[in-house]
């Protein structure tokens, strides 16, 4: 039996969502979404493939399951699609002056956003079937679901030239979380993009990760590089990572919509005082038991101490910082390859010719790994 809701039903549905902590919740049908409709799933076939998912084979393996929210669930007639605020108090983009400093992306500068958007989205599920029976399926980014093609049918902004999606409202600050119901509900009108001739997000990029407007290849993207790429970043994108060490936020924080973006109403989602500007120096030097204790709880703790410190390495032979080759001498003996081939880069970038061909000298002999030895030369 079909359950059908109401346009004043919404309403209801609305502020609960907006009681549990949601700053916006609007809703799109999904039973009747058809290709033309859902042009989602043509662009993400393209872009695997095309190869520009990189290393993230999970995107080619899950894509028949990505490409429509039904694929997903075959008994979802319509989607809540909501949002969380988590604009930042402070320019974003302030930080890349101080290359003696890791830059790390504002979604991950306070408390995971998965957790705290998973907790609201199941206790509005509960409330929602309790209201209205039916069955449903909650789902955060970590799933097989379109969020943010989902977000621009059901309203909540567009995906702009930079694939990401843009608010009105909220700029380029939202956390997105849906639920799929078996409910029938009158679906909202649909964002329309209104990027204009404006190429503010494709222009900034420092490694050009756009090879056209509203194309992304994830494989140049500094969030991709710095994230997901398990070994080596490829050499000759170093140098445009300057001090990013976790994500990036050029193409968001540039985007003219911020105007109206407001600062995180939520206090879980705020900057930790020590990841608004954190030193290379300090960060270099975590082990594996002070990583985890400095990200406890943050999203950064799933990239792992080694990735982590391979960045913040990139970072200070960025830096043009001297003094920070003690850092990176001390690093040459750490146990993991990836680390000390990371080491071996930044001493290449911050010593003198002479003293790095003697260093290199010194240490070859010593090094068995090949792929270290491939960044000494």
């Amino acid at each position: 039996m079909t359950i059908s809701i109401s346009e004043a039903d919404k309403d209801v549905i609305r502020a609960e969502a907006k009681a549990l902590g949601f700053d916006t919740c609007r809703f799109t049908d999904v039973e009747h979404l058809g290709d033309d409709a859902w042009p989602a799933a043509a662009r993400l076939a393209d872009y695997v493939a095309k190869g520009r998912h990189g290393d993230m084979g999970w995107m080619a393996e899950t894509l028949e399951r990505r490409r429509h929210p039904r694929a997903m669930w075959d008994g979802a007639r319509s989607a809540l699609v909501l949002g969380v605020n988590y604009g930042p108090d402070h320019d974003p983009l302030e930080i890349l002056k101080h290359p003696d400093r890791g830059a790390i992306s504002v979604y991950a500068q306070g408390d995971d956003y998965h957790d705290l958007v998973k907790s609201r989205l199941k206790a509005l599920a509960r409330w929602l079937q309790a209201r209205f029976g039916g069955e449903l399926k909650v789902f955060v980014d970590t799933a097989p679901l379109m969020e943010k093609p989902l977000a621009e049918r059901a309203g909540l902004g567009w995906q702009g030239k930079h694939t990401n999606l843009v608010s009105r409202q909220f700029g380029s600050w939202l956390f997105l979380g849906s639920i799929l119901t078996a409910l029938e509900i009158p679906p909202d009108a649909p964002e329309r993009e209104t990027c204009g001739s404006c190429r503010a997000c494709l222009d900034i990029c420092p490694t050009k990760a756009f090879p056209a407007p509203f194309q992304l290849d994830a494989r140049r993207c500094i969030s991709y590089l710095t994230i997901e790429l398990k070994g080596p970043i490829p050499r000759e994108l170093r140098p445009a990572l300057g001090n990013r060490i976790y994500g990036c936020d050029d193409c968001l924080a540039v985007c003219p919509w911020n105007k109206f973006a407001a600062t995180a109403a939520e206090q879980k989602l705020q900057a930790r005082e020590a990841l608004r500007a954190p030193t290379l120096a300090e960060l270099s030097r975590l082990d594996d038991a002070a990583f985890r204790a400095v990200f406890s709880k943050s999203p950064v703790k799933r990239l792992g101490r080694d990735r982590f410190v391979r960045n913040v390495l990139y970072a200070i032979g960025n830096s043009g910082d001297a003094a920070l080759c003690q850092e990176a001498l001390r690093l040459l003996d750490d146990p993991s390859p990836l680390v000390r081939g990371a080491a071996a880069w930044a001493l290449g970038r911050l010593m003198d010719e002479g003293a790095f061909d003697a260093l290199r000298a010194e240490r070859m002999p010593l090094e068995t790994d090949p792929e270290v030895r491939s960044e000494w030369s």
